[in-house]
């Protein structure tokens, strides 16, 4: 796999949330960091994601949102 982004974390799918429109997809990137990523079903499907399955989570700097609870 090539890709230009920098940021490219590998870790294990934790959690699958589906949603009415997209589904919540919980990664476990080690040390006790997770990171959320929202994406459509069909690319669930299409990734064949399951919980245990190994991934990588892509970030891009200039897409980072931050909120606060």
């Amino acid at each position: 796999m090539k890709i230009s982004a920098r940021n490219a974390l590998k870790g294990t799918v934790k959690s699958i949330t589906t949603g009415p429109i997209n589904a919540e997809i919980l990664i476990d990137i080690g040390g006790g960091n997770l990171i959320t990523s929202i994406i459509t079903h069909k690319s669930v499907d299409s990734l064949g994601l399951t919980e245990g399955k190994s991934v990588y989570a892509i970030v891009k700097a200039s897409e980072v949102l931050v909120a606060v609870d």
